[in-house]
């Protein structure tokens, strides 16, 4: 007996059954696909949105606009001015494709009375022409009620955690947390994240210029100084201890991000290199920053953010094209 029986209708016939079979095996294959590997498709997009980061367009920008500011890092990098013309190619990328993207704040305490500034702005502001949603991590869920007003393809969701009282307890748990998060929930829902500190505020444009593998900012009282300045950590016996003629930049903590799989496997190394030093009873200088600094020392960021990304008035901070993201709290 045949195996299927349209393998005995005439000649052609048969072919044309065949080729109908083919098709409806694919198409249910697709379906179940869609059924039961739902990350498999998400992966598929997110190796689009990676091959994206490493077009033509990024790689010829030139190294320096102007007579000042320049847009590349020594490795090739692309260092970001958001009115540059190689932020605008950068923008361009992305006119097209789906991209969504998570933006997780952590805010507990006093930091809680930060969220409605911060959120309204973001809404001026950030990535108006993406898919949004705001993950905020409180132990004060009643401090967005009522929430904030958003707009389309915008949304908010809120995260219970315990309250972590002082700020060192803070900055040394938010690697783990976030871990946790994107780990369990926010890498099935947006294709990017980006961490930033609840006392911020989004002052002008911020755009897909941003989006990279892993991102980074600049901290910008160190923006342009000499190595020597930068507060590496400088104890040898801590695991964010950072050696003499190591690193680029001094970075941030107060805004970073890129794909979800890269910022997962940044936070789960911080936060096990804190769990290890918290085992020998070693603390590090800027805490969380110091952790994180020690992971880009040995794994570059694909994008850097200039102090545009993080500003705050001070006389030690450069003035720069625009203020974008002003931290409210700084001094």
């Amino acid at each position: 007996m045949a195996l299927f029986p349209c393998s005995r209708l005439p000649s052609g016939v048969h072919c044309v059954n065949r080729r109908r079979l083919l098709v409806l095996c694919v198409c249910v294959l697709s379906g179940l696909i869609s059924m039961f590997f739902p990350d498999y498709l998400k992966g598929k997009r997110l190796a689009a949105v990676s091959t994206l980061m490493l077009s033509e367009v990024e790689r010829r920008e030139p190294a320096l606009e102007g007579d000042e500011l320049p847009v590349k890092t020594p490795w090739g990098a692309p260092l970001v001015w958001g009115d540059s013309e190689s932020s605008a190619w950068r923008r361009d990328e992305f006119t097209h494709h789906d991209v969504r993207i998570g933006l997780a704040i952590l805010a507990v305490g006093n930091y809680n009375h930060f969220l409605h500034r911060l959120i309204s702005s973001a809404e001026l502001h950030f990535l108006l022409n993406l898919y949004v949603t705001y993950y905020v991590l409180t132990d004060r869920p009643r401090e967005l009620d009522p929430p904030p007003k958003l707009g389309p393809n915008r949304q908010l969701k809120v995260i219970p955690v315990a309250e972590m009282p002082g700020w060192d307890r803070l900055g040394l748990r938010r690697m783990a947390l976030l871990a946790s998060i994107i780990g369990e929930r926010i890498h099935l829902e947006v294709d990017f994240v980006y961490s930033i500190d609840a006392d911020q505020e989004f002052t002008d444009t911020v755009g897909s210029e941003i989006l990279g593998k892993l991102t980074a900012t600049l901290h910008p009282v160190f923006y342009g100084k000499p190595r020597h300045y930068y507060p590496y950590e400088k104890d040898p016996d801590s695991m964010a201890y950072v050696a003499e003629g190591e690193g680029d930049y001094y970075y941030t903590s107060e805004f970073y991000g890129g794909l979800c799989s890269e910022v997962l496997a940044m936070a789960r190394a911080c936060s096990l290199l804190i769990l290890q030093d918290q085992e020998r009873d070693i603390k590090a200088q800027e805490l969380e920053e110091s952790y994180l600094n020690r992971y880009l020392v040995n794994r570059r960021p694909t994008c850097v953010l200039s102090p545009e990304y993080s500003w705050w008035e001070s006389p030690q901070v450069p003035e720069v094209p625009t203020k974008r993201i002003h931290s409210i709290n700084r001094k």
